[in-house]
């Protein structure tokens, strides 16, 4: 990579994953934003929209795209990233990151000239390396996904695997609804789309990449909830397994040596660990012939922009850790 900045676009910069984008790309010393596209801010200043940006920056928001980019990160509605590249003509040298759910499964990870590959870095860091175009993983997807590979790739998943996942209310986005107010999420719980969430798809195929045969549809039951909490992913998880604990934590440990962002925690884990940074953490423990995992994420940042500025790095081959130190909330 040359000393010249990368000059990033941004469609759909008003929403959560936009304003944790900009963030991240307003402190990347590699990273010139170009612009950010939003129709309906067009001409507001973008602490107009995201305060926590205010003395940060003074660019505004606009409804004119511009070509002269190196990669367009898509953090549009799901089914709008396809209606976008339909209605506009993006260069094919322009790298593009779509942060919807539009592209990551096989059967619809291209359109016209476009072929997009799964960005999950601890699965596919070579091919996203190599790649112009990626589709970003899914929150749930992102953090449920790293607690399982190391099994996968070992042909160890041979039981049901049991999943009960927590996320922030930033995970169902900026739009209200009944389930997003404050007054309804406060000191609040509940379980949806049981054993049916649209992430359960992209596990399916990370996991039978590595372990050919497996099928999330006979093999994963999963329950997301709704947490009283503004972000991050605390998902627990159970499956049955003759490993003892220390070849477990050898597995793991062996399987995420040199990716920087996963790391195998033998003592007990906290969701605030993880908040605002890019990091997974992931605990072990053994209980008779089951196999407990506890995984943790932040699902703005390593279930999304955070994610997304980690496949950019490895696109413009830049260190992979580059404008991603980030210290975790802690307290």
């Amino acid at each position: 990579m040359s000393d010249k900045k990368i000059r990033a676009g941004i469609a759909g910069g008003a929403g959560y994953t936009g304003g944790e984008l900009l963030r991240i790309l307003i402190n990347h010393p590699d990273v010139e934003i170009a612009f950010v596209h939003s129709s309906s801010n067009a001409g507001n200043h973008l602490y107009d929209v995201h305060a926590d940006l205010f003395g940060d920056t003074d660019l505004k928001f606009t409804d004119q795209l511009s070509s002269d980019i190196d990669v367009l990160f898509l953090c549009l509605g799901h089914g709008d990233s396809k209606k976008f590249l339909s209605s506009n003509a993006i260069d094919d040298r322009i790298r593009i990151i779509d942060l919807s759910q539009d592209f990551r499964l096989a059967g619809n990870s291209g359109l016209n000239s476009k072929s997009f590959i799964y960005g999950l870095p601890e699965l596919n860091r070579d091919k996203i390396a190599a790649s112009q175009n990626i589709a970003n993983p899914g929150c749930f997807a992102t953090c449920i996904q790293l607690a399982l590979l190391p099994l996968a790739k070992a042909g160890l998943l041979q039981s049901e695997v049991h999943i009960n996942a927590t996320t922030g209310s930033t995970g169902a986005g900026q739009g209200l609804s009944t389930t997003s107010h404050f007054s309804w999420r406060n000191n609040n719980l509940s379980a949806y789309k049981a054993f049916d969430h649209q992430h359960l798809h992209e596990i399916g195929e990370s996991l039978s990449q590595l372990q050919e045969g497996f099928s999330q549809n006979t093999s994963i039951n999963f329950i997301p909830q709704r947490g009283d909490f503004a972000r991050g992913i605390f998902a627990a998880i159970y499956t049955e397994s003759n490993l003892s604990l220390e070849d477990a934590y050898n597995l793991y440990e062996s399987f995420y040596k040199g990716h920087p962002f996963t790391h195998i925690s033998k003592k007990n884990i906290d969701l605030k660990q993880v908040v605002n940074t890019n990091k997974c953490l992931i605990h072990l423990e053994k209980h008779g012939d089951k196999l407990f995992i506890v995984s943790i994420t932040d699902n703005l940042l390593k279930g999304a922009s955070g994610q997304a500025v980690q496949n950019m790095n490895l696109m413009f081959g830049l260190e992979e850790t580059r404008g991603l130190k980030l210290k975790a909330a802690a307290f």
